[in-house]
């Protein structure tokens, strides 16, 4: 086990992106899982905390295997893993089927989230997208494309854990990278951790709600 839980994972990616305390950041969680990692960079950092809604999209018959991703807004961003709906024979009415599935997940948490509640402002700020793991990438490479229309000045992706090959293929889209633990031969992201219990949606609207030192986690209405 290379983390005992998420927050620990946190506390360390922290440190690592200490180079970005007092400066104008807005950390952005992928839930349910990254928002306790998320939590403890924020507080470190002392910036504001959002989310970022994506959803993988898992074949059909393997959902924990992603085919794809998808970012929701006005236009949501989708990402597609052609190799892997190749070799699992996926129809173009399938991946949209599952699409569709995956934006109304977004839409439920959304709702359950966030509410009413305004989005953070990200337009010319250092914005760190922080997730617990990277398996293949397509939900945090979903992210950094739904991310790039709203104008960020930079985009940063900060993982505990993901495979090598994968961090390469994130740093041609993202500004940095910065991950942890690279491991060879990767497992399941929950490999790497003592404690990888499910996050619950009342964890996740409790850590939004708590201040961070940046004022509050809260933007403005």
């Amino acid at each position: 086990m290379l983390f005992s839980d998420r927050i620990q994972a946190g506390r360390q990616l922290a440190r690592a992106l200490d180079r970005y305390r007092g400066k104008d950041v807005v950390v952005l969680a992928l839930p349910r899982g990254g928002v306790p990692v998320a939590r403890e960079v924020a507080l470190h950092l002392k910036a504001p905390i959002d989310l970022l809604l994506v959803r993988k999209i898992g074949v059909p018959m393997q959902p924990e295997l992603a085919m794809g991703a998808v970012i929701d807004g006005d236009d949501p961003v989708v990402v597609r893993n052609d190799h892997v709906i190749r070799l699992a024979w996926i129809s173009a009415d399938e991946f949209e089927q599952a699409c569709q599935k995956e934006l109304a997940e977004i839409e439920r948490r959304r709702a359950r989230y966030v509410g009413k509640r305004a989005t953070i402002e990200v337009a010319g700020r250092v914005a760190i997208i922080i997730d617990d793991g990277v398996a293949t990438g397509a939900t945090v490479r979903a992210a950094i494309g739904g991310l790039r229309r709203r104008n960020p000045s930079r985009i940063v992706v900060a993982v505990p854990v993901a495979p090598p090959e994968t961090v390469v293929a994130l740093q041609q889209e993202a500004d940095e990278v910065i991950c942890l633990e690279q491991p060879r031969f990767f497992e399941a992201i929950g490999f790497y951790y003592a404690d990888f219990r499910q996050v619950s949606d009342d964890e996740v609207i409790r850590i939004l709600a708590a201040p961070t030192g940046a004022g509050s986690s809260q933007p403005s209405p």
